[in-house]
């Protein structure tokens, strides 16, 4: 079976972009939007509870970037598949770009998968959303937006909020200081994950090897859970991402 043929006719397609002629100079990514699964791989063996739950998608990402790039004019792309089908944000090389257990659900549909089955999923799903995303960053900031669970194997993450970075961390210290700067929220730096090439693809690929300055956010996912939770961080994050960028162009013509 063709790669192609993975995704039926009707299916939605792997990406949706929105505003993408948007004035600003960010470009939004959100990896783990969606949660859909193809129809051919019937739900990957899983009850339907399953898909609602965080091992499936980053729950409130999706509204919470729209609603960011609305205020800020900015463009976004929402992957709309679930990681679990294939990670958006892995190398499709590493293994848990195809995770057989996710937290402690072990995910029937991806037990022994075929290398021609990895690369059906990654010929349908992977390779077109980074392809939209090479097209569409040109020399602009790029921004990933993720959301994280307030307890992982029964460990409670009491941060709020927290920005990730590797090799130019730049834009994220000083978000991390607005953040913080605000007097009312837990902010932590690569944490609960830290970004690096064998973890993550979008920030190592699009922004790093572009030379690109960047920013990935990580939004407790309790917060943004609901749709007043998703606006009022979209409020505070328009609010602050641009004295970040400012305050980084600043350092940029001052040369610290």
């Amino acid at each position: 079976m063709s790669p192609q043929a993975l995704l039926a006719p009707g299916e939605p397609p792997p990406f949706r972009v929105e505003n993408p002629d948007g004035g600003s100079p960010i470009l939004f990514t959100a990896d783990h939007a969606g949660r859909r699964i193809p129809l051919a791989l019937n739900n990957l063996g899983l009850q339907a509870a399953e898909l609602e739950r965080h091992i499936a998608w980053d729950i409130g990402i999706d509204a919470t970037t729209s609603h960011l790039a609305k205020l800020l004019d900015a463009t976004a792309i929402f992957q709309t598949y679930s990681r679990l089908v294939i990670d958006c944000n892995r190398d499709p090389e590493v293994p848990n770009a195809f995770p057989v257990i996710s937290e402690a659900t072990p995910i029937p549909g991806n037990q022994g998968l075929s290398n021609d089955e990895k690369l059906r999923r990654r010929q349908a799903i992977f390779d077109p959303y980074h392809a939209q995303i090479a097209a569409l960053k040109g020399g602009k900031i790029y921004v990933a937006m993720h959301s994280f669970t307030p307890v992982y194997l029964g460990v409670e993450r009491r941060m709020q909020v927290a920005v990730l970075y590797n090799r130019n961390p730049r834009l994220s210290m000083l978000m991390a200081a607005l953040l913080r700067d605000e007097g009312d929220l837990a902010v932590a730096e690569n944490l609960p994950y830290q970004v690096s090439d064998e973890t993550d693809y979008g920030v190592p690929v699009h922004a790093e090897r572009a030379g690109l300055d960047y920013l990935e956010i990580e939004i407790r996912q309790d917060l943004i859970a609901d749709p007043a939770g998703q606006a009022d961080w979209a409020r505070r994050l328009a609010r602050l991402l641009p004295l970040a960028i400012g305050r980084l162009a600043a350092e940029t013509t001052n040369g610290i």
